[in-house]
């Protein structure tokens, strides 16, 4: 089963990018519904290899079990446009969510077309398992407020840090090798 989101944000692709690699940012995506809460030291940008969970609470107070976060990125040139995916394969550890069998998390970010200044975000969740028909209302409830808050936080992210150079495919490339 799949959720999708596609938007048009204000800000640009350099600073969605950025966003997404932040665990801060992140977390304010979800706030004030949902808390994230780190079970071991957060890194301050995503990367490979960065496999972190986190506790999720409902307002802050109910616990909805621990999620795995495992992220990677890529790359891919689509119609002459520059798209980098930020995958998470983690998957929820306990909790109701435990019950999917399947958590693939990607986001897509690319210049908006004709207007480089905002950003093309695609979001796109599959889950599956026996669980699934059950959850999918509700992550999908919670997909519709992530969107919300991707429109109204955006503005804010031109001010992020510059991730973390393997976060970034091709960051450690020398120009003109």
């Amino acid at each position: 089963m799949r959720i999708l989101l596609k938007l048009v944000i204000d800000c640009d692709a350099d600073a969605a990018w950025r966003a997404v690699h932040s665990p801060r940012a992140v977390a304010e995506l979800y706030g004030p519904l949902l808390q994230l809460e780190p079970l071991a030291e957060l890194p301050t940008s995503w990367g490979a290899g960065d496999d972190v969970a986190v506790g999720l609470r409902l307002a802050g107070v109910v616990p909805l079990g621990r999620q795995l976060i495992d992220p990677s990125d890529s790359e891919v040139e689509h119609g002459g446009t520059r798209v980098r995916i930020f995958r998470d394969t983690g998957i929820p550890l306990s909790g109701p969510l435990a019950a999917l069998d399947v958590w693939d998390h990607q986001m897509a970010i690319a210049p908006a077309p004709g207007d480089p200044t905002k950003t093309l975000w695609r979001d796109r969740l599959v889950i599956g398992g026996r669980a699934a028909p059950a959850l999918w209302p509700v992550l999908w409830a919670t997909w519709q407020w992530r969107a919300a808050r991707i429109r109204a936080l955006a503005p804010t992210w031109a001010h992020d840090p510059e991730p973390r150079a393997d976060a970034v495919p091709g960051a450690d490339a020398v120009p003109g090798s």
